[in-house]
């Protein structure tokens, strides 16, 4: 369902990591109904850019009326985006998509890179106990403000921060378990969680990321193939933006 675009006033922004900004903004009627594990649409003020970005919410305060975004400069929209300070506005539409099932079962949450911004929302409204793994690059950012919610396990390429390796390597060797994963990340670590949780016989919820175009699911541009066969194409594939980004791990293909 498409979403009113509003004009939301810039509270702060800061770059917080190489290229890396966390960016809140004042959008009460957002902040009302916002979940952990969904996007908003973001409008640049450069009329030869159209489509919006979608960006993941980091964090949302209702009382407040605050929304939070960290996102990664990726390229031009997303440079212009990090350029605003408070005191500006910008064009913003949502909450979009579906989030995370919230069940009470111990979790594994799980972050990849700018797949863990979503992660902290999740983590502060999740009841269950919960074991966070976050994987970096080489640089880290954001992992000290997990530290209330539940225990933090971390991985980098490098081995710089925590275990060396991936996530997937971090869990096995710290011994994680759990009874529900939730994950956000590359294509790649979500295919060794799927694989993982297939095995381990778990249930796993994971956020995909994809370019977006219209980000209601109008155009088709952001599918994936299922398992099952989806309503409104009638074929093996579903819409990112509109039926996820959060699927059932087990019921996509990747």
């Amino acid at each position: 369902m498409s979403k009113t675009v509003i004009e939301a006033k810039i509270l702060s922004q800061d770059c917080i990591a190489t290229d890396i900004y966390s960016m809140v903004i004042e959008a009460p009627s957002i902040a009302c109904e916002a979940r952990p594990g969904q996007f908003l649409s973001l409008y640049t003020s450069d009329s030869g850019k159209l489509l919006p970005r979608p960006i993941s919410i980091c964090d949302a305060d209702a009382e407040a009326g605050s929304i939070r975004m960290v996102y990664r400069i990726a390229g031009e929209g997303t440079r212009l985006f990090s350029a605003l300070t408070a005191g500006d506005t910008i064009r913003v539409a949502g909450p979009m998509g579906n989030g995370y099932t919230l069940l009470d079962k111990s979790a594994i949450l799980i972050g990849g890179g700018i797949g863990i911004p979503p992660m902290l929302f999740l983590a502060k409204k999740l009841e269950a106990k919960k074991t966070i793994v976050l994987g970096f690059r080489d640089e880290e950012f954001l992992s000290d403000e997990f530290a209330p919610y539940g225990e933090i396990v971390k991985a980098s390429d490098a081995g710089n921060i925590g275990f060396k390796g991936t996530v997937m390597d971090a869990i096995r060797e710290a011994g994680v378990t759990g009874e529900v994963i939730y994950a956000c990340g590359p294509t790649p670590m979500l295919k060794a969680i799927q694989t993982y949780a297939a095995e381990q016989g778990l249930l796993a919820y994971i956020s995909l990321e994809e370019r977006m175009a219209c980000g209601i699911g109008a155009c088709l541009a952001c599918v994936c193939k299922t398992k099952e066969i989806d309503d409104h194409s009638k074929v093996n594939n579903t819409r990112i933006c509109a039926d996820g980004p959060v699927f059932n791990a087990g019921k996509v293909v990747l």
